[in-house]
């Protein structure tokens, strides 16, 4: 089988998952890692058995075809600009880039070199969503009409070891966490046409208490509590709160609301369920079986579909176009937020085929 050949760029938490699953992938092979900590670059060589490039080399390398972009937001621009010059696709972490101006010229030079972005979360794809998918597909709960979703805690200060990014530009926890819940919205009701939102920073500081920053002062320059209503193209209206503010909660993560029933969807952070449905007359929620696998920690699943898409020329699913519309639909809540007006969105995108039920790679 034809393989993908990816080098990896940001050897931080997030990447063992990824160099883990990527070995179960037949039609792709992780040749290289770099980070601009050599050392952590070297870490990950070791344990995973490849080989450790600088940036640069690792850019102009004739060995790698794709380049994972997994660094911090404030840097996915910068990286995923430079592979794409060099003649590389990309695959990297959300969101796509801190501004809307970047995303677009990310899409752009891809679009002009001919290359492939795709952009995480890629949790859409595995057995929990894709059988809320299949349900709504097949019209279980009718035609939706409305959504919500939340995202309720109290920031990652008490467990990370580097919490402070947290708090800046192209975090919070909308940018942190929004692109999870935006696109499972967007995959099971469609794109969005206009948002409100209102947006606050409830503590101008926060303190550390993870073991390797304990004590640590962060100051806080993004919002920590974030609404947004969105009116989507098909007529539902949907809610999303976002919060590193809230100490509890007991809301659902997501819930889609139809003229035949109700569906709670599992977290859109995970791969797998519980799903649930609620019809007329029904007195309690009912555990639905899901209708596909992939429901442990299945991260780099859409890299692996991109590279399908790469050998094949079909579409992928996790592609950069949602990636933008997602990142425009967050703008637009912060910037509804500032102005106090609607925001009507300028991009739209696709909805992703659903993924086979026999799990493997392919297309409907």
């Amino acid at each position: 089988m034809e393989k993908i050949r990816v080098g990896i760029i940001g050897c931080g938490n997030i990447s063992d998952i990824y160099f883990e699953n990527c070995r179960s992938y037949e039609n792709i092979e992780v040749v290289a890692c770099s980070d601009l900590d050599i050392g952590k670059a070297q870490e990950k060589a070791n344990t995973y058995n490849t080989m450790v490039l600088t940036l640069e080399e690792l850019y102009e390398s004739n060995e790698v075809d794709l380049v994972l972009n997994l660094t911090i937001p404030s840097a996915h621009t910068e990286v995923s600009l430079k592979a794409l010059q060099a003649g590389k696709h990309v695959y990297l972490e959300k969101p796509l880039s801190i501004s809307l101006k970047d995303g677009q010229k990310i899409l752009d030079l891809a679009n002009e070199k001919g290359l492939l972005v795709g952009t995480a979360p890629d949790t859409f794809l595995g057995g929990g969503i894709q059988t809320c998918k299949t349900l709504i597909d097949s019209g279980e709960i009718g035609k939706p009409i409305a959504a919500t979703a939340f995202m309720m805690s109290h920031g990652p200060e008490s467990w990370h070891p580097n919490p402070g990014f947290f708090y800046q530009e192209g975090a919070g926890p909308l940018f942190d966490m929004g692109p999870y819940y935006l696109t499972v919205l967007i995959n099971l009701i469609g794109p969005v046409r206009r948002v409100t939102g209102s947006a606050q920073v409830t503590f101008p500081e926060r303190t550390a208490t993870s073991e390797a920053r304990n004590g640590e002062t962060i100051k806080v320059n993004t919002p920590t509590h974030v609404t947004g209503i969105f009116d989507f193209v098909n007529g539902a209206v949907g809610t999303l709160i976002t919060s590193f503010d809230v100490w509890g909660s007991s809301l659902s993560w997501i819930e889609i609301y139809g003229t035949e029933g109700s569906l709670r969807v599992p977290d859109p952070n995970t791969f797998g369920g519980p799903v649930f449905v609620k019809k007329q007359g029904d007195q309690v929620w009912r555990e639905v079986s899901l209708t596909h696998g992939n429901t442990e920690n299945s991260r780099g699943i859409g890299l692996h579909d991109m590279a399908a898409a790469i050998i094949t020329g079909e579409a992928h699913r996790a592609s950069g176009e949602m990636a933008y519309h997602v990142l425009e639909i967050m703008h637009g809540i912060l910037t509804s937020s500032k102005t106090d007006q609607h925001y009507h969105l300028t991009s739209t995108c696709h909805v992703p085929k659903i993924m086979p039920v026999t799990n493997e790679i392919g297309r409907l």
